[in-house]
This record gives C-alpha cells, structure tokens and sequence, in this order.
C-alpha cells in the first residue's frame, strides 16, 4: 500500500514546488511609478507643473523602495523643469539621466546645450 501512494506523493510534492516557484513575482529592473501616464499627460496638454510633482512624488517611492527609475525619467522631469523656468533643477535632473544611462549621451549632451545658454 505505500508503494500505491509513493507516485502521488511525488507528484503532489512537485506540483506544490511549481506552484510555489511561480508564486514570486519578478524583481523588474526599473521602477516606473506613473512615468508612462505623465508623458502620455504631456502630450494632452496636462500642465507642467501637476506632471513636475507627479513625477517627483514618483522618484520619492523609487528611492525609497531602493529602485531605479527606467531611461527618459530624468530627462523628462528635467525638460519639465525647463519648461517652467528652473533651469538648474533641470540641468540637474538631465546630467542624472546621462550618468545613469551613459548611451543616451549624445542626446542629453544636445539638450544641456540647449539649457545653458
């Protein structure tokens, strides 16, 4: 009789394993906290201020949960900022973007230009 119940002992003791294994969730490599909507907001005209405190609410939570925001986040704030005439938050905000993501270099560097005159 215990020989009977073995395979079904094995194959509950697997099915639990793979259940258990999928219940992780995995880690992602960015946190967005709202990036996507804000830009979509942008571009329907949203002020640039409601966006500014949205996504500086959002690099709170990022920051805060050890996270790193995705590529764009830190120049989208810091256009933002430039927009709304605080040229050195967003000079701040962009040389962040270039150091987190040194491949975006060339376009941060046109932009930086652009802001220091």
């Amino acid at each position: 009789m215990m020989k009977a119940n073995t395979p079904r002992l094995a194959l509950l003791v697997a099915a639990c394993s793979l259940l258990a294994a999928c219940a992780q969730a995995p880690k992602t490599l960015y946190q967005w906290e709202g990036y996507q909507p804000q830009v979509y907001e942008h571009f329907k005209g949203q002020s640039p201020q409601q966006q500014i405190t949205e996504l500086e609410k959002g690099l709170e939570r990022i920051a805060a949960k050890g996270n790193v925001p995705p590529p764009g986040y830190r120049a989208h704030l810091g256009m933002l900022y430039a927009e709304t005439g605080r040229d050195d938050l967003a000079l701040q905000q962009l040389q962040a973007e270039k150091a987190a993501f040194p491949e975006s270099a060339v376009y941060i560097d046109f932009l930086l230009k652009k802001y220091q005159k």
